[in-house]
């Protein structure tokens, strides 16, 4: 049974390929990747899970989520195999920051000019140190 706002390792097998696979791929403007299901099933240590591997791989969810088509996908008949390769086409160029992510990430370095200015981080950080332990000093 699982925990409210646990995750499956269905999300869990989505949410490695996105970021091991598909983040980079994006980044580097790849428009195909391929994800070979017993890689997964190794990397994330799960227990006779091939078909969970699988099916996570190959859902809606995982395709919508991802604007990605499934191409190809070799391996056996059965389609159930730690042999099994899935090719994707990525549909839209979307870059890293696409789909769910980290609010605080969006932040990143929305102070770049003001610490320009001030001579850059560290000459900012160096003048605040010493403004902190000596507090006679007058500040500009």
């Amino acid at each position: 049974m699982q925990k409210a706002g646990s995750h499956s390792d269905s999300d869990l097998v989505r949410q490695y390929a996105r970021d091991t696979y598909l983040r980079p791929a994006r980044r580097r403007g790849e428009k195909r990747i391929s994800i070979h299901v017993g890689t997964v099933h190794k990397v994330l240590a799960l227990n006779n899970r091939v078909p969970l591997v699988c099916a996570a791989l190959k859902s809606k969810k995982f395709l919508e989520e991802n604007a990605l088509s499934l191409i190809s996908k070799t391996g056996p008949p059965s389609g159930q195999s730690t042999t099994v390769t899935f090719t994707y086409e990525i549909l839209d160029s979307r870059g890293e920051d696409s789909g769910p992510t980290e609010p605080l990430l969006k932040l990143r370095g929305i102070a770049k000019d003001l610490f320009r200015e001030l001579g850059g981080g560290e000459a900012f950080i160096r003048e605040e140190r010493n403004n902190f332990s000596n507090p006679t000093r007058q500040r500009s």
